[in-house]
């Protein structure tokens, strides 16, 4: 049944339930389905609205489609429920607007506002793909039921599932004037979407994570973080880094390395702009990953200083990491100077000269002698005193002090060395606390 170019002003529930094809139509008054229940598909694609659109309380047991359609003067649509997808792909909502939708699916493909709206969604896996927003935009996640005349909204077959939002795809969209509250983007495709680095992500907003526990390759094992749908896609088509990723869709894109670290560093500075530092440095790291998978943009020496850095601290983020390496360092010092780098004896100070006859003057001079290697065996060398000395020149190397401590030539060098490398380690371990605890 299509009806065009009519008020549609009406109050009988019944016969709300039996129309379901208003394409095309124009609502010159207020269209009034408060409270109507339709049970088969309601097709409501390029209908104009140039009064409200008042679905308070309506329930739709099937998809409810509204492609094209045009809201004039329409400032809230909803609360209502739908069992399968609300449709609003190519709609045009022309004056402020709030949107209150209990749905399976919700389509906004295309949809554009030229007023700011505030969209609260339940249960819903949101598409915003080529959304067209000229002004603020706010997508939150209802917590409860949408109140209705001291009652909830019946949410039907709705009932039991995840009660949260899932965004699906942002492409194409300038993200400038969006902003996101405790919404679900794990499987979210940004690829396309521009402005990202001024994307709002408030409240309890998820991304997908990297997979956990070890990989076939021992010893190497995924770190824990946030990351994107996109990287999962592009691990998951590689051989090599395949293991533990989500599987993409079959018509997703491949998308290359360097493009991922764009959207990683867009995302990042976004994240640091509301002050949320330990959440960017998830996408520092993932950005770092893509420049060091990248042999496309990425020179081959600074793949190199990407990987000792990844594999040294994690880029100034894995304490733990730094940590362990710094207790390896010290441990493998330790050990060089209890066997090689501690002499036998403490050299002690010799003086020497020439006997003269009596009333001549005496020149003698006073040198210390060079330290002499330990000859016996290195189990026997393993004793608490040396113990003791190597552990305190090393504890002195870590923070660039000379230990006062004669060594042997193998000793000296291994303490040059000690000095560069443990205190580098120490400083990435306190720059990874930093960039997890900094607000």
């Amino acid at each position: 049944m299509a009806w065009r170019d009519a008020d549609r002003s009406h109050r009988d529930p019944l016969r709300h339930a039996l129309a379901s094809d208003f394409q095309e139509t124009t609502f010159t008054g207020d269209a009034d389905f408060q409270m109507a229940t339709f049970t088969s598909r309601v097709l409501f694609g390029r209908t104009t609205f140039t009064g409200d659109a008042d679905l308070y309380g309506a329930t739709f047991l099937d998809d409810a489609t509204f492609d094209g359609a045009r809201f004039e003067t329409a400032s809230k649509l909803g609360p209502l429920a739908c069992g399968g997808t609300v449709a609003l792909d190519g709609a045009v909502f022309d004056v402020p607007v709030t949107l209150e939708i209990a749905a399976r699916a919700v389509s906004l493909t295309g949809a554009r506002w030229v007023s700011k709206a505030t969209l609260r969604l339940r249960y819903a896996e949101l598409n915003l793909s080529d959304a067209v927003l000229e002004y603020p935009v706010t997508v939150t996640a209802h917590p409860k039921p949408f109140p209705l005349s001291g009652e909830t909204v019946s949410e039907g077959e709705l009932t039991g599932r995840d009660d949260g939002v899932r965004l699906t795809s942002v492409s194409g969209v300038d993200t400038a004037y969006l902003a996101l509250y405790d919404i679900d983007l794990s499987a979210c495709r940004f690829a396309g979407a521009v402005h990202l680095d001024q994307l709002r992500v408030d409240g309890w907003c998820t991304f997908a994570a990297a997979p956990v526990g070890w990989d076939r390759r021992f010893p190497w094992r995924w770190s824990r973080r946030r990351a994107l749908a996109e990287e999962h896609d592009w691990r998951a088509r590689s051989r090599r880094w395949s293991c533990g990723w989500a599987v993409p869709p079959q018509d997703a894109p491949v998308l290359r390395p360097a493009v991922l670290a764009a959207l990683y560093r867009q995302l990042r500075k976004g994240l640091e702009d509301g002050k949320n530092e330990p959440g960017a440095a998830d996408f520092y790291f993932g950005e770092c990953e893509m420049r060091r998978h990248d042999k496309d943009n990425t020179f081959l020496a600074e793949r190199i200083l990407l990987t000792g850095y990844w594999a040294l601290s994690g880029y100034g983020l894995r304490a733990s990491r730094a940590l362990a390496w710094l207790g390896t360092a010290m441990t493998a010092t330790v050990a060089a100077l209890m066997l090689w780098g501690l002499p036998a004896d403490d050299p002690k100070p010799e003086i020497t000269g020439r006997q003269v006859e009596a009333g001549q003057a005496v020149t003698l001079t006073t040198d210390t002698p060079d330290a002499r290697n330990p000859t016996d065996r290195l189990i026997e060398r393993m004793t608490t005193e040396r113990f003791e000395k190597s552990l305190r020149v090393v504890i002195n190397s870590v923070v660039f002090r000379s230990s006062g401590q004669n060594l042997t030539t193998a000793g000296t060098y291994s303490e040059m060395a000690s000095r560069l490398m443990e205190p580098v380690l120490l400083g990435f371990a306190v720059l990874a606390i930093r960039n997890r605890v900094k607000r």
